[in-house]
């Protein structure tokens, strides 16, 4: 072989070794984190008909469950959501001159919450022609539960709620069903009646 083809071969090789290394360093980009999609279905509701002193209407992807254990809590109820794995507690308390108290508890439950929350914000509620009237906590960040309400006439009724997932409360692949619930307990509020 003479000397030109050596230099040729030489020159080929190092070429196709530069484009070969060069072909190797990927810059690697880290990727978001990734969450399941959950399919919502589309928004019905339908009327709470039992004997209750209080209806409302829930959403019909929903079941109500009862929640009593004893017979003072002979109307307590939870509506389950199966498909998003989560509940919404519903608790009834005859009022009894005791309002005030009532209500600095249900602000203590809500408040609990404060040391996982980013904030908590309250919505006053008030319909005079129902005679109902209210407070929704809404609770950001990685707290358990992320809404609370209460409900009362003041005089004789009360009714309280909070919405709990069977699943780490992770703000950010819990929003959009946490979202999505809100609605449905906005919907209970306003259509809430005492019987």
């Amino acid at each position: 072989m003479h000397k030109g083809s050596i230099l040729t071969y030489i020159s080929v090789f190092i070429i196709i070794a530069s484009i070969i290394l060069s072909g190797c360093k990927r810059k690697y980009t880290p990727k978001p984190r990734g969450y399941f999609r959950i399919d919502l279905p589309e928004k019905e509701y339908k009327q709470l008909d039992t004997v209750f002193p209080y209806k409302f209407k829930y959403p019909r992807y929903a079941k109500i469950v009862n929640a009593s254990s004893v017979d003072s809590e002979k109307y307590w109820i939870n509506i389950e959501y199966p498909d998003l794995n989560g509940k919404i507690h519903i608790s009834y308390k005859e009022v009894n001159n005791n309002i005030n108290k009532i209500i600095e508890d249900s602000r203590k439950l809500a408040y609990k919450h404060s040391i996982k929350a980013n904030a908590i914000s309250e919505t006053m509620y008030a319909n005079p022609q129902k005679k109902v009237y209210g407070i929704l906590y809404e609770i950001e960040g990685n707290a358990a539960s992320s809404v609370q309400f209460f409900l009362t006439d003041s005089v004789e009724h009360y009714l309280r709620g909070a919405l709990y997932f069977n699943a780490e409360p992770e703000k950010d692949s819990l929003a959009p069903v946490i979202n999505y619930v809100k609605e449905d307990i906005n919907v209970l509020i306003e259509s809430f009646e005492w019987n």
